[in-house]
């Protein structure tokens, strides 16, 4: 559900492995890039390797494609509720839907619609936008997944996607506490998109310039210490391992500068906002995000009315 940056390079890398794992990939999309699929297939454009399917099952409507196995959930942050219902008719018994998208809460918005059994954690690494409509564009050495079902369990469903995965060259990991891991990319991805929309910079500005690579450590903190204030088990080099990613960031933009810079809406209320509005709720000081969220809002739905 979705193809674009997340959707579109996964369910690529899938389809075009389809004749080694099995995989029967369908494709939703809309507007001019599902139009570009249907007719020229899907590109992707990837450091780790270029790839051209050129014929693809791409629809608008999950009701001709029926009950699937696995759906890589990846719509923005406001456009859950409406996608989670277009879902419905992808459900069957043991369907996964595995929420790949920013923010801590979606897998709780799912599980609200489509039943606690459904809605799985994920996490996607990866800098990708639709850079054409019908090509995903890849700027970035990573591309990884973790996936895992909320309680901890043991998963056949998930261990069949995994293999799937690995034989089509995606890295991916099947964890048992995917909680930990959403709040670790949390970590990284607030404050790589809040330095970056607030200086309309690509990631590089937060590795070279030593006073905005000092208000992303601080927004780091924020998350972390609004994580272990909810009781989320995160690790004691969280901060540190955070820091060391930012290097895979240099060349990269997050979606939510894409999305500022084409005048679209943005994830705000769903990222920055959200650690705000925990940090209010658990006591914890958020001064950086109050900041980035104070100034960015004008722009929440689009370029501000004079």
């Amino acid at each position: 559900m979705g193809s674009g940056g997340i959707g579109g390079y996964f369910g690529g890398r899938l389809a075009d492995a389809a004749n080694v794992t099995g995989s029967d990939v369908s494709f939703i999309a809309r507007g001019a890039h599902l139009a570009a699929m249907q007719k020229d297939g899907l590109r992707i454009n990837s450091p780790l390797g270029d790839a051209h399917i050129p014929s693809v099952k791409a629809t608008d409507d999950p009701a001709t494609i029926g009950p699937v196995d696995i759906v890589m959930f990846g719509v923005k942050l406001y456009d859950v509720e409406e996608a989670a219902e277009l879902c419905k008719p992808l459900i069957g018994p043991d369907t996964a839907v595995i929420s790949f998208l920013n923010g801590v809460d979606s897998e709780a918005r799912l599980q609200a619609i489509l039943g606690a059994e459904a809605a799985v954690g994920g996490v996607a690494r990866i800098p990708s936008n639709i850079a054409a409509p019908g090509v995903i564009a890849h700027m970035g050495p990573f591309a990884e997944l973790d996936f895992g079902e909320l309680d901890g369990r043991d998963s056949p469903r998930l261990n069949a996607f995994h293999a799937a995965c690995e034989g089509a060259g995606i890295r991916s990991d099947l964890v048992d506490n995917i909680e930990t891991a959403i709040w670790l990319k949390l970590a990284i991805l607030s404050p790589f998109a809040s330095v970056c929309c607030m200086t309309r910079l690509p990631g590089r500005i937060m590795v070279e310039d030593p006073h905005v690579h000092e208000v992303a450590v601080a927004a780091m903190r924020e998350v972390i210490a609004v994580a272990r204030a909810k009781g989320i088990d995160l690790p004691d080099d969280a901060l540190e391992s955070r820091q060391d990613m930012m290097n895979g960031f240099v060349n990269a933009k997050p979606s939510m500068l894409h999305d500022l810079e084409a005048g679209k809406r943005i994830e705000l209320n769903g990222l920055q906002g959200a650690v705000v509005r925990m940090g209010v709720e658990l006591d914890v000081p958020t001064p950086v995000h109050q900041v980035v969220y104070a100034a960015l809002k004008p722009y929440l739905n689009g370029p501000p009315k004079d």
